[in-house]
């Protein structure tokens, strides 16, 4: 498998050839390393490192986030760098914004998100209610890689002793 970066700034891919898309990567790949306990260290394509653990009452050490909470950094993550361009893109200052994001979980097993609602919190000298809405709805509805996935029927697989397996679509 060959992980491609695209520069979406000058449109290239860089040794490849074009590929269609604006942004990001065509493929993403993750290396997560156990570190004992119920401790992980993940890496991505871009090189940074993420910490994640279990909190103490559950056999961590809570020494890093927790996989839902990533969850919900990716998602705002992924809409904040789409709104900032947007308004950007439009000329638009923005001088401070915040996102604040809550995740109503399932009670019963595997608790998955049920409902996820983000509140954006921006200030700008010439931002206006409805130029903000068209950015947040861009972002969430067309540009959002994040947002996408996570309202897409997604089929996860996996290799277990090269041995290929398919999860089949989220519920």
């Amino acid at each position: 498998m060959r992980t491609v970066l695209y520069n979406w700034k000058r449109q290239e891919t860089v040794g490849l050839g074009p590929i269609p898309r604006w942004k990001g990567w065509s493929t993403v790949n993750i290396s997560i390393d156990w570190k004992g306990k119920r401790k992980f260290d993940a890496v991505g394509n871009s090189g940074h490192h993420v910490t994640m653990d279990a909190k103490a009452d559950i056999g961590g050490e809570d020494s890093g986030a927790r996989p839902m909470e990533l969850l919900l950094m990716g998602l705002g993550g992924c809409s904040g760098i789409d709104v900032a361009m947007i308004l950007e893109k439009g000329r638009l200052t923005l001088e401070e914004f915040r996102m604040e994001l809550s995740g109503t979980r399932a009670e019963e097993m595997p608790q998955r998100f049920t409902d996820i609602h983000i509140h954006y919190i921006l200030k700008g000298p010439d931002l206006t209610q409805d130029k903000v809405e068209r950015a947040i709805v861009l972002s969430n509805e067309k540009y959002c890689s994040a947002s996408a996935s996570l309202n897409a029927n997604l089929t996860v697989s996996y290799e277990l002793n090269g041995e290929r397996y398919e999860m089949g679509g989220t519920q």
